[in-house]
């Protein structure tokens, strides 16, 4: 199945590490620091391009997606060069699209218009709250203020943008999220991610919490209210979701996110970035989390860890945990070619039966009710 990503598209995946602070609920690979050599860096993520450029030519790039970390602290030039590069080694579709992260406190309306010059076309942003209080205990360094003047500068310069919030937070009501979403709805924004609060363990969040001091997190029957009430609003609004934490309006769903829940590949650039790519077979791919550490290996020409081969029921089963986080979901011959055998109908119909999922003929689907619980479907459903 050499061509199977080809149902998925191919993008590239550019992480940049660096955050002005260290938010307490995050697990992604954010480093602070107070000094970037742009130019050490510029060099280092076009050299890593070129290199896969190199090793997979004559691909369509339907994406590029700048990820951290903070990439809004990124210098434009850094963003213009790699995706200049990006575009000389492989063609760009016609409708390419190219998001950029963004922090509200880190937002100028030069920056962002520097970013546009340079090829980004939809910004994403990570609002978090629109409660300065529980922006505080989040450990944003904006406040709703600042939130909302992004969000103007956003929509002044970009045509797509998107924003995240955070719901399930400490001592939040049905009632107080309710008012909080309907506040982000009345932005008429084109794309919302919302996530519910995880704990992860080694944040500070997750120190916090094994130690008894994070108070307040709702229990599961009113963090299962909030994620059904978010369903029903985002729908009436026009924002319907088409994954377990992101709603857009028909046509703004993120292209790049697409190519990871379809099975696509993608170039992972950058410390910590995951790739998968196909050349002889599918590869995953790995990075070195340090800042440091990756930037000597690419400076030495390969900033890439030993790559993994991934068996038919590897990619199998990624097929299987990606795609039923979508409303589309998956399509069972592709997945019975990828794996070499039928899904098992015995769990396959109980989950039909109990609501969790719904068939039309080859195209596997979660309802609502069964996004709600997808850990526990795929378990059932993993080929062995």
């Amino acid at each position: 199945m050499r061509d199977d990503w080809r149902a998925g598209g191919f993008g590239l995946y550019v992480h940049w590490p660096f955050c002005a602070a260290k938010c307490p609920y995050c697990d992604f690979n954010s480093h602070v620091s107070s000094a970037v050599d742009m130019d050490a860096w510029q060099r280092a993520l076009v050299s890593e391009v070129r290199r896969f450029g190199e090793e997979l030519p004559g691909r369509i790039l339907n994406s590029v997606y700048f990820g951290g970390g903070t990439p809004s602290l990124m210098d434009p030039s850094v963003v213009e060069a790699v995706l200049h590069t990006a575009t000389d080694v492989w063609t760009p579709a016609n409708d390419m699209e190219v998001t950029l992260e963004a922090n509200p406190s880190s937002v100028e309306a030069k920056r962002f218009e520097g970013y546009r010059v340079a090829g980004v076309n939809r910004v994403s942003m990570g609002f978090q709250a629109l409660n300065d209080g529980d922006l505080r205990a989040l450990g944003r360094l904006h406040d709703v203020s600042e939130a909302l003047q992004a969000l103007d500068v956003a929509r002044s310069t970009f045509d797509r943008f998107s924003f995240d919030l955070i719901y399930a937070r400490q001592n939040q009501s049905l009632a107080d999220w309710d008012a909080e979403l309907k506040r982000a709805l009345d932005f008429d924004p084109d794309h919302l991610s919302l996530y519910q609060l995880t704990i992860e363990s080694g944040t500070a969040f997750g120190d916090r919490f094994a130690r008894g001091g994070l108070r307040g997190l709702p229990d599961e029957d009113l963090a299962a209210d909030m994620y059904f009430h978010t369903q029903e609003l985002c729908e009436a609004a026009g924002l319907p979701a088409y994954e377990v934490s992101n709603h857009a309006k028909p046509g703004q769903e993120s292209r790049h996110n697409l190519i990871y829940w379809s099975g696509g590949d993608y170039v992972g650039i950058g410390p910590g970035a995951h790739g998968r790519v196909t050349t002889d077979r599918r590869y995953a791919t790995t990075t070195p989390l340090s800042p440091e550490n990756w930037l000597a290996m690419a400076e030495a020409g390969r900033g890439e860890l030993d790559r993994e081969a991934l068996s038919a029921i590897d990619q199998a089963g990624e097929y299987l945990m990606m795609g039923l986080r979508t409303v589309q979901g998956i399509d069972l011959q592709r997945y019975g070619a990828l794996s070499g055998q039928e899904m098992p109908d015995g769990p396959l119909n109980d989950l039909i039966a109990a609501g969790l999922l719904i068939q039309s003929g080859d195209q596997l689907a979660t309802t609502a009710k069964g996004r709600a619980v997808l850990n526990a479907i795929v378990t059932e459903l993993l080929p062995d």
